[in-house]
């Protein structure tokens, strides 16, 4: 019986530490990449972008979607349900109530007309 919880315990620190060594390395301090990094290696640690435009200068600006905004609604009042001394019955209107939507989070990149990170931001829309 000891054996097993000592067992345990290694596999659950274990996966503990595996689950915060993946959490640590996936923030990007994107500052340290400016005028190294290309748009080229942009699309291969990103993807295509799911935006982007060549502007007149032959510079180049790309949003990547990092989240997916969101809604939530919650109903008041109404239903059918065991009201009152005569059993199940409907108790009258309900009332949706709609919270206002979160934005999707991007993240734009500005390449140079070298093709190298120029500049970058967090958009919210």
């Amino acid at each position: 019986m000891r054996t097993f919880w000592s067992s345990l315990s290694a596999l659950l620190l274990g996966a503990v530490a595996l689950g915060g060594a993946g959490c640590a390395s996936q923030r990007i301090d994107w500052s340290t990449r400016v005028g190294m990094y290309s748009y080229d290696d942009a699309i291969r640690e990103l993807g295509p972008p799911d935006k982007s435009a060549k502007l007149t200068d032959e510079s180049v600006v790309a949003d990547w979607r990092t989240g997916r905004g969101s809604q939530t609604a919650t109903t008041l009042g109404g239903g059918w349900g065991p009201y009152g001394r005569y059993g199940y019955g409907y108790a009258g209107p309900s009332m949706v109530l709609m919270d206002p939507a979160a934005p999707d989070r991007f993240l734009r990149l500005s390449f140079d007309p070298q093709g190298k990170l120029a500049t970058w931001q967090r958009v919210y829309r």
